[in-house]
């Protein structure tokens, strides 16, 4: 199992812990709901919930060719999460590079951050701006 799918795993295996132990109690309902929020937080922190990733290097071509924003993000980052869901449409107006599947992303935020991995970090015609303001982003990304 790769890292970004060890946080939404391990929601789901504790909600349906959660869920049984309510089943072998009686609350069928109570058990169903327990499964299905869990379900969703772990929807929600998967890499499902982003645009599909590419690497580093096709990101960074593609942005010069036609001026899209570079958003370096990794799963089960709380903020990659609140820049997504704000961004809503305009999340698939820009390149999604997962830190976690390309070294190479990795090593660029590195770069921009002086050695820490901080994301979400986005490269914005050529600057880069860590962990922006959404609303920013977002009119940016229009």
């Amino acid at each position: 199992m790769s890292r970004g799918w060890k946080v939404p795993g391990l929601l789901l295996a504790l909600g349906a812990a959660i869920a049984a132990w309510q089943v072998a109690r009686g609350d069928l309902v109570q058990a169903a709901v327990v499964l299905v929020v869990y379900a969703l937080l772990g929807l929600l922190l998967s890499p499902l919930a982003f645009p599909r990733p590419v690497d580093a290097e096709e990101a960074r071509r593609r942005s010069a060719a036609d001026g899209r924003a570079v958003v370096y993000w990794r799963p089960g980052c709380r903020y990659c999460m609140r820049l997504r869901l704000r961004l809503g449409r305009a999340a698939r107006r820009a390149y999604w590079v997962d830190i976690w599947r390309d070294p190479e992303g990795a090593a660029a935020v590195r770069a921009i951050t002086g050695g820490d991995e901080t994301v979400p970090t986005v490269v914005l015609a050529g600057e880069p701006h860590v962990n922006p303001d959404p609303k920013w982003l977002r009119d940016q990304l229009r």
